[in-house]
Parts: C-alpha cells; structure tokens; sequence
C-alpha cells in the first residue's frame, strides 16, 4: 500500500506540474491586459502608469521567466500576488475554501446518499412502476439546467413560503455565536446544496440501478438464491456490494471536479466560494488568483482520485494494490 501511494503521489506531481504549465499559457493567451484593466479601473489611461503597473506586477518580464518565477513559487508554497485585491493569492483561496468544502461536501452526501438508495429501490423493482417512475425523476433532474433549478427552489421556499433564506453564507449583521449560527450557516446551505446535489443524484440513481441489474443476473447471485438467503440479505450484501464498485470511480471523479464546478451555484446564490472567486478573477483578468484557484482545484482532484484508489480495497478485498 506504502509503495502504491508512493507511486501515485509522484504521478500526481508530475500531472500537477503539467497542469501548472498549461494553465499558464492558456490564461495568457486570453485576450485582455491586465495592466490595463487595473489603469482603468483607477481612471488612468497613461501609458506611463501602465508601464508601471507592467514592471510592478512582472507583466514585462519574458514569458518564460514568468513561468519560472510562478513554478519556483507554487514549489514554495507561494501561489503570488493578486493585482485586483492587492492581497496573497493563498489568502484569498484559503480564505474561501471552506464555504466551498462545506457546500460541495454537503451536496455530494446527498447526492450518493439518495443516489444509492433511489437507484438500489429502482433495481429491486426493475420493470415496476417504482422503476419507471424513480428512471423519469432521475432524467428530469439530469436534463435540467441547474440554474433554473436554483431559481424555482428560491421562489418557493425563499419567496413564497418564506422558510429558507435566498442567499448568502449568513445572515447579515446577526452576530450569532455558538449553536445559533450553526444553524443559520445550515439553513442558508440547504437550498445550494440541494441544487448542486439533485444533478449529480440522477447520476449515481441510473448508475446504481444499471450495476446492480448487471450482478444480480450474475451466478454466484442465483446460487445465493438457491441455498435460500433472504431477498434483503442477497441485494444488501451481494448484490449492493458488488455493484458499487463503478459508483465509487464515478463519486471519486465527481467529487473532484465538485470544488472547482460549483460557480453557477455559487453564483446564483452568493455563496463564498472559490468557484465565485474564480468567476470574478476571470472578469477581472487577474491571472495569478485565476492560476491559484486552477492549482488549488486541480490537486484537490488529484487527492480525491487518490483516495478513491484506496477506497476500492475497502468495497473489493480482492482488488490488488500494484502498480
């Protein structure tokens, strides 16, 4: 196990070092000066001061020597400087992360959770019209924009029933301590959470579904049936078991992709996040907090991946850690 998670680590840094690289040059080959964003925006149009903001900001520097000054410092822990919020890069992400962690962690819960359990019901009953009508509700949620999901949850329970707030992180100058902000912390995640959850519980509904379908025809499953096991016993410890070996690399790859695929979320309901964060970096041109974000969203997936990797020994003793 030691040698196998040695192995991956080195392949993940290899990965995130190309990742860095190509980042770097596809941000800069974006049309737009940032230098020219940051005059404007301070009511100078003075080639002089652009010149300025270049030389501060190591804008005129060759392409390659900014490539290497950002790698040198990625490798320090050093993710730079943001020219729009005059503040560290690692400051701002880290500063932002939990809310996306707390968001993205919630929804996947969800999502597996009531995944598994819809698409095992539906396999239990393939052909019912349980089956029919949980396969319908899993294609509606998958074909539908997030968005207009987002915005039908706050008319009904924001607007009209008035039982959840709108948007935010919290309640504006409440100044809740202890458990009372908790709560309200839980109660403004419940409607983002349920929106970026719903898509991705369609996923694993049809997943689950389609697995289980496949082993329960399998023979080991009849011969369980024939010494006279429980229907119960059979789906939950044979059949179950041995389908979810697909829905973990599907959660594992989804799980990463979570924390850095929830701006529309994050944006339709204020959340603080980094995938927000990135929304504004990338209107704004500001090229190392658009980098940071990539980096830190990239080596989350890379960590993920790594850990669905340890996971399959856990839901199949008979896979081998090799390399």
């Amino acid at each position: 196990m030691l040698s196998f998670v040695a192995q991956r680590l080195v392949k993940a840094v290899i990965v995130l070092l190309a990742i860095i690289v190509l980042n770097f040059f596809l941000i800069r080959a974006a049309p737009g000066d940032p230098a020219v964003v940051m005059a404007g925006e301070a009511g100078a149009t003075d080639e002089m001061f652009v010149a300025q903001l270049r030389e501060k900001f190591g804008l005129d520097r060759p392409m390659h020597e900014q490539l290497f000054l950002y790698v040198k410092g990625i490798a320090s822990f050093d993710l730079g400087f943001s020219f729009r919020q005059q503040m560290p890069v690692s400051k701002l992400i880290f500063d932002r992360l939990p809310a996306t962690l707390l968001l993205t962690g919630t929804a996947f819960i969800i999502s597996l959770g009531l995944g598994v359990l819809l698409g095992g019901m539906a396999a239990r009953r393939a052909g019912h019209w349980t089956d029919s009508a949980i396969t319908a509700l899993a294609l509606i949620f998958y074909a539908t924009p997030l968005f207009w999901v987002a915005l039908m949850l706050v008319l009904l329970f924001s607007v009209q029933l008035e039982w959840l707030p709108s948007f935010g992180f919290e309640t504006v100058g409440s100044g809740y301590t202890g458990l009372r902000y908790v709560l309200d912390v839980a109660a403004h995640l419940v409607l983002p959470a349920i929106t970026l959850g719903t898509f991705f519980m369609a996923t694993y509904t049809r997943m689950t579904r389609a697995s289980m379908l496949e082993v329960s025809r399998l023979d080991f499953i009849k011969t369980a049936r024939a010494k006279g096991l429980r229907d119960a016993v059979i789906q939950r410890r044979h059949v179950l078991r041995n389908a979810m070996l697909p829905v973990v690399t599907l959660a594992g790859l989804q799980a990463g992709t979570l924390v850095g695929g929830a701006v529309l979320t994050e944006t339709v309901f204020a959340w603080p996040g980094i995938g927000r964060l990135m929304y504004d970096a990338l209107l704004q041109r500001d090229y190392n907090l658009l980098l940071g974000v990539f980096v830190v969203s990239s080596a989350m997936v890379l960590i993920f991946n790594l850990v669905t990797d340890m996971i399959y020994r856990l839901v199949d003793p008979r896979i081998v850690m090799g390399s």
